[in-house]
């Protein structure tokens, strides 16, 4: 198969978890066209953002998010943060933004910071615990970004591991639990 332009932008950062065994894969634009095609599947897959592995579920689809919950033990009313590709893509899951929010957008977005917002109607109970709001954030790492922009909507990820274990901010650190949840890429 032939490179794309820009196939070498990223690093090598993961592996593919499809069985039997663990393939490495870099992450660029092929991988993450995959990934992109795993979560419009319902799957799941692990990624990098700037703080921690996340693993992502197309934060749309109320089953993959239910498998999401199910592969982490996360109890199903403890809410989760929507990745989200751009600013464009707020009014798609956040209601009624104030101005405030949107100042404190452009501000620090990309990045760590979360802001908790009404909900759409559309969003899934599923992603909010079943709480009338919804965690919203634009990831600042150039995978996450990519894989973003690839899917086009928006994926819930909490962090890589297991409830109430350490943050994964390696993919070797998430290498050891992918048969727990055995998630479907790993870039």
């Amino acid at each position: 198969m032939t490179k794309p332009p820009g196939a070498d932008l990223y690093p090598p950062v993961g592996c593919l978890a499809e069985q039997p065994g663990m393939k490495p894969v870099v992450a660029n634009a092929n991988t993450i066209a995959y990934a992109a095609d795993l979560l419009r599947q319902g799957r799941l897959v692990a990624f990098p953002t700037e703080t921690v592995y996340g693993l992502g579920a197309d934060a749309g689809n109320p089953n993959a998010v239910a498998g999401l919950f199910k592969a982490k033990g996360r109890p199903a009313n403890h809410p989760l943060i929507v990745h989200i590709a751009n600013i464009d893509s707020l009014n798609d899951w956040a209601s009624r933004v104030p101005d405030d929010a949107l100042k404190l957008a452009e501000q620090f977005w990309p990045g760590p910071l979360a802001m908790i917002l009404n909900k759409q109607p559309q969003v899934p109970l599923a992603v909010t615990g079943g709480q009338q709001t919804v965690g919203v954030r634009i990831p600042n790492h150039p995978v996450a970004l990519a894989l973003l922009k690839s899917f086009g909507g928006g994926i819930a990820a909490p962090s890589a591991n297991r409830f109430c274990r350490i943050s994964p901010t390696q993919a070797l650190h998430v290498y050891p639990v992918r048969s727990v949840w055995n998630p479907q890429l790993l870039i």
